[in-house]
């Protein structure tokens, strides 16, 4: 098979026919781009509503007995508007009849909101002059919910081989039990990984409204620079706290057969973006990114003697468990560990408080001589693979830190290396990564 690119559209992309005219002059320039996979139309103004949204919420007005009304006629338009802008000779109603009819008699919500792609991807292809392929006839999941690759890759290659460009529309496939099944939301990005995996892609682009992951947020940093190649790993770390350009999920796929990924983007596409790739020299740049998120809770457990009673945090971590609490991270000490979870993991399914609950267990199983619990932290990554061999790296952290007044109230690094975490007051939060990123960018 000859190159190929596999271009992903996201929903500020494909939001108007004047972007879209852009994703086709894109398309246009290298003949390469063969694969187009599209999102949803996006909004077209801050006011506007995105179609997935509008199609969740047909679906829910639909299963409490409701009618479709103005939130139909709002789709239909969408669609319908970008058709006529573009001067399209598509006649569409027949599939947004069938859509609303199988929405109006009990659908899902996978269905509901799998449409918003799969209808814009039959605008896509007419515009392209593109062959479109049903995203559910060649993306398979498993039984257990996760993507059938054995057989999803195989459909691809069948249906996508041949000369000319194909669309796929992200987001959705089938399910084991028949039925669509859509991945988590912005999972188009994940379609576009998983099509570039299956055709040997030489490269899978993602195009957005922005030139590239940035090295920390824009809303704390305006003048934030933009990465210009960092690592699967090093993106997976920055995801994690809360860095969110691609779908967490995305980098999986392409990562197996080391095909790039480029963030792009759709209105300035001659700026070069971010290159998301296997390895970099970790020479050039010790720190890639910076990232941080609120919303954490610390339970500092003391015990004396802790390190010779065998099992103590097994049995420890064994109480989060089985109320259904992941953990983040558990730093510890000779006679202390502490635990640190989401503050949202403290909340049952019925919305009742667990932290009680929590403490309680953990006298009553373990004994401590004391339980300590500390709400309102914020935890703060910094990430480059080369600080693994920069001496004097963490020096450097915790001193901007210290001229920045922020107490650091917990230090955590995993054993790769590439990512030093910090834990502050949430207040903090903005003053600690600022810290950071103007003493490594």
């Amino acid at each position: 098979m000859a190159a190929l690119s596999v271009a992903k559209f996201g929903g500020t992309s494909v939001a108007t026919a004047a972007q879209l005219l852009k994703v086709k002059a894109i398309i246009d320039a290298d003949p390469a781009r063969r694969l187009i996979v599209p999102s949803a139309p996006g909004k077209a103004d801050p006011k506007d509503t995105k179609v997935t949204d509008l199609l969740y919420l047909a679906q829910q007005l639909a299963s409490q007995g409701q009618a479709l009304g103005q939130v139909w006629e709002a789709i239909e338009r969408r669609f319908l508007t970008i058709i006529a802008d573009l001067k399209l000779s598509l006649d569409l109603k027949p599939v947004l009849a069938e859509a609303r009819q199988r929405i109006e008699g009990g659908a899902d919500a996978d269905y509901a909101a799998s449409r918003g792609e799969a209808i814009h991807g039959h605008i896509v292809a007419a515009l392209l002059g593109a062959e479109y392929v049903d995203a559910a006839e060649v993306i398979f999941f498993g039984k257990a919910g996760r993507l059938d690759t054995v057989r999803t890759n195989a459909a691809l290659k069948k249906r996508c081989s041949g000369k000319g460009r194909f669309v796929v529309p992200g987001f959705y496939g089938t399910g084991a039990n028949g039925q669509l099944k859509t991945f988590s939301r912005g999972g188009s990005d994940v379609t576009g990984s998983v099509v570039a995996a299956a055709l040997g892609a030489r490269i899978y682009e993602n195009w957005t409204d922005v030139s590239g992951v940035l090295m920390t947020d824009p809303r704390i940093v305006s003048e934030a620079k933009a990465i210009a190649e960092i690592t699967y790993r090093e993106l997976r770390e920055l995801s994690y706290m809360g860095a969110s350009v691609l779908h967490e999920e995305a980098v999986f796929p392409v990562r197996a057969q080391r095909i790039p990924i480029n963030i792009k983007n759709t209105n300035r596409p001659d700026d070069v973006g971010t290159m998301i790739v296997s390895e970099r020299d970790a020479g050039q740049q010790v720190v890639v990114g910076i990232a941080g998120t609120k919303g954490f809770t610390v339970f500092n457990v003391e015990k004396a003697l802790m390190n010779g009673e065998v099992g103590f945090g097994r049995r420890l971590l064994d109480i989060f468990e089985r109320h259904g609490i992941s953990i983040e991270h558990v730093p510890t000490g000779i006679d202390t560990i502490s635990v640190i979870v989401a503050d949202k993991q403290l909340k049952s399914s019925d919305g009742n408080d667990r932290l009680d609950t929590l403490v309680d267990e953990i006298n009553a199983t373990l004994k401590p001589d004391r339980v300590q619990v500390q709400p309102g932290l914020a935890l703060i990554a910094t990430v480059g693979q080369g600080m693994a061999q920069a001496i004097g790296t963490s020096a450097r952290l915790f001193t901007a830190l210290a001229k920045s007044r922020v107490n650091v109230r917990m230090i955590d690094q995993g054993s790769s290396e590439q990512n030093i975490i910090v834990g502050v007051d949430e207040a903090d939060l903005a003053a600690a990564i600022t810290a950071i990123y103007r003493e490594f960018a």
